[in-house]
C-alpha cells in the first residue's frame, strides 16, 4: 500500500528528491504511434516547458530532468529558506502565477484596502500559499496536471494521462544526489534515444552543455557551485566541469555497452564521495532497480528512518553501493 507523501518527506535530513511520473493508457508523450503515424514528440517540449516556467514560480529547484517516451525524471531541492524569505505580498504574486486566487488574494495583490475582519483569513491564506510553493506534492500537481488535459484534448479522451501517484525518493547524501543525477540525465543515452549529451533532448544535462559552451550555467537550473561555491547561496558543491567529464564518460560506458574505467579527471567526483568506479556505473545504469526507497548510506538511512519514526531501515542492503571504495 503506498505510504502517503508526508512520511517520505524529512527536510531535517534532506533538500533533495528524486521524482518520476508514468503515462497509463501507453499514453505517448514522445515518440511515433505504429497505427496512426502521428508524431507526439510536441508533449515532450510541453512538459519541459512547463517545468522550467514553475522553477521560477516555486521554491524548489530543479536540479536534473529527462523527459522520456512515457514517464519523465526530476531530481528536485526544497528551498525553504527561500519560501520564508518570501514577504507576504512575494508569497501571493508568486501563487497568482499559476492560480487565480480568491477575491481576498486578489485585493491584497492589487493594494486594495483589507478590512480588519478579514485580515486572519489573509494570513492563514498566505501561509497555505507559502507552505504549497515549498511542496513538492503540489509541484508535480502544477506540472502534471495541465499536461493531462492538453494531452487528453489532443487524443479526444477522457480519463487519467499519468499514472494517479508519482514516485519520490528521499536523497539523503551528495553520492545519492549525483548519482541520481547522472542516472536521471544518462536516461535518453541508455535507452538508445541519444547518442551523446549534447544529443540528449529534453534533458537537463543538454541545457547545461549548451550553456557551457558559452561559459554559462542554465538560469532555471540549481547551479553548481563549485568546491569554493562562489559565494553563491545555495547550489550543488561540486565543479561543473567535473560533472560534465564524469557524465560524459559514464555514458560513453554504458553506451557501448562495456565494462570501462573513468579516467582520473572525471573520476575527481568519485574521489571525494570514496565510491569506486564500478560502483558508480552500476548505480548510474541500475538505479531504478538497486532502490526503491530513499537513497543513502546506513548511517543516512538509519537518521532518516528515526525523523519519520520508522522502526525497521527498509531498503539498506543497496547502501552497499553508496559505502566506501572497495
Amino acid at each position: 500500500m503506498p505510504r502517503p507523501r508526508s512520511t517520505q518527506i524529512s527536510i531535517e535530513d534532506t533538500l533533495f528528491y528524486h521524482c518520476c511520473s508514468r503515462t497509463v493508457r501507453q499514453a505517448f508523450i514522445a515518440g511515433v504511434d505504429a497505427f496512426t503515424g502521428k508524431s507526439y514528440e510536441h508533449r515532450r517540449g510541453w512538459i519541459e516547458t512547463q517545468l522550467l516556467n514553475l522553477a521560477g514560480v516555486f521554491a524548489i529547484d530543479v536540479a536534473a530532468y529527462a523527459v522520456m517516451s512515457n514517464h519523465l525524471h526530476l531530481v528536485l531541492r526544497i528551498d525553504i529558506e527561500l519560501a520564508n524569505r518570501w514577504s507576504d505580498r512575494e508569497v501571493v504574486e508568486q501563487w497568482h502565477q499559476i492560480f487565480k486566487g480568491t477575491d481576498l488574494s486578489q485585493q491584497f495583490a492589487k493594494g486594495e484596502v483589507i478590512e480588519a475582519y478579514q485580515v486572519s483569513q489573509l494570513k492563514h491564506l498566505i501561509a497555505q500559499y507559502r507552505s504549497r510553493l515549498s511542496d513538492i506534492s503540489w509541484f508535480m500537481r502544477c506540472l502534471n496536471e495541465p499536461i493531462a488535459r492538453k494531452a487528453n484534448q489532443e487524443d479526444n479522451c477522457t480519463g487519467h494521462f499519468w499514472e494517479g501517484r508519482f514516485k519520490s525518493q528521499a536523497l539523503l547524501d551528495e553520492a545519492a544526489v549525483l548519482a541520481c543525477m547522472a542516472y536521471v540525465e544518462l536516461n535518453p543515452i541508455r535507452a538508445q534515444m541519444a547518442k551523446t549529451p549534447e544529443d540528449s533532448d529534453h534533458t537537463s544535462l543538454q541545457l547545461r552543455v549548451n550553456a557551457a559552451l558559452k561559459g554559462k550555467q542554465p538560469e532555471k537550473l540549481l547551479p553548481f557551485i563549485g568546491n569554493e561555491r562562489l559565494n553563491q547561496l545555495k547550489g550543488i558543491n561540486f565543479s561543473l566541469k567535473d560533472y560534465l567529464e564524469l557524465v560524459d564518460e559514464t555514458g560513453r560506458v554504458i553506451r557501448d555497452d562495456k565494462r570501462g574505467a573513468i579516467s582520473s579527471s572525471g573520476a575527481k567526483i568519485l574521489i571525494r564521495l570514496n565510491i569506486s568506479s564500478d560502483n558508480w556505473i552500476k548505480i548510474t545504469s541500475e538505479f531504478g532497480k538497486l532502490f526503491h526507497g530513499p537513497v543513502g548510506t546506513l548511517q543516512e538511512l538509519t537518521s532518516y528512518g528515526e525523523h519519520l519514526g520508522k522502526r525497521r531501515r527498509h531498503f539498506a542492503k543497496c547502501c552497499q553501493y553508496l559505502e566506501t571504495s572497495r
